[in-house]
Formats: C-alpha cells, structure tokens, sequence
C-alpha cells in the first residue's frame, strides 16, 4: 500500500482472503490481494461476494516451499485480471487473456511497476530495515510512478 499511497492511487488490501463462488463450485485463498480498478465496488463491504462482486484485481503468491503455479486456472475461472508470483528470488507477473494468463513485465494495476523492480524491492526487503525499505519504496513510487488518471 505504500506504492499506491505515494501513487495517489486508492487500493484495499483484503490480504489471504479465503474467496468463493458457489456457482462454480471452486474458491481460492491467494497470500495476499488488492482491489484498486474496483476499490470502489467494495469499498466499505464486510464481507464480498464473487457472485457479484469482481476478484481482486490483483493476486500475490509467494511460492517459498509450495508452488502456486497450479492455482492459475482457479483464478482465470475466476476472472483474475492479474497474478504475481514470487518464489524467493525472482517475481512473475501475469494477465489474464481471455481464460489464459500471459506473462507480462509490467504491471497493468499498477504502470510502471515492473518485475525487476518489484523483485529488486523485494531482494532489499531481505537485509535493509522495515522503515528504510518502506522509506525506499516510497522514493521509488514518488519519482517513477505514472500519476492516477
């Protein structure tokens, strides 16, 4: 939330919400999400419900011990617009295209976040400080981000 703060960008953080949706018999409990083109088709809500409300737009997986690579379906079906996937080195970024997802270097949530940036602030993540990570990001969000339109 640090990056759509500096972004000028309203975004919800729902985190490793467990979502479903009982017409598809299916659901999915992604590490961590963000509604930010639909912040505010949610916004407010206590609980959201997939049969009408949309997915988040945006999925993290952090793949440390268990790959996720096997939930992608779950989120095409689901209508997921974008996944991440990090696996302790390296970040994935993916679009949903019709019912498949492609990979793509940069983010559609978030222009001009790309993979490399995104794996490079999570590399520092690993040996600066809390505030002076936050403090870097920051930086970064003020001086590259695109402003909201």
């Amino acid at each position: 939330l640090a990056l759509t703060e500096e972004m000028g960008v309203e975004a919800e953080d729902l985190g490793s919400t467990t979502f479903r949706r009982e017409d598809l018999k299916r659901g999915f409990e992604p590490d961590s999400c963000f509604y930010i083109e639909n912040e505010g088709l949610i916004y407010g809500k206590d609980r959201v419900d997939l049969s009408v409300d949309p997915p988040p737009d945006l999925v993290i997986e952090i793949d440390i011990t268990s790959p996720s690579i096997s939930k992608l379906p779950i989120y095409a079906q689901m209508g997921v617009p974008e996944v991440w996937r990090y696996d302790g080195e390296h970040l994935t970024m993916w679009k949903l295209e019709g019912s498949r997802y492609t990979e793509i270097t940069e983010s559609l949530a978030l222009p001009s976040l790309t993979n490399a940036v995104v794996s490079d602030f999570a590399e520092k993540s690993k040996s600066t400080k809390r505030t002076t990570w936050l403090m870097a990001v920051r930086e970064w969000a003020r001086n590259h981000a695109h402003p909201p339109d």
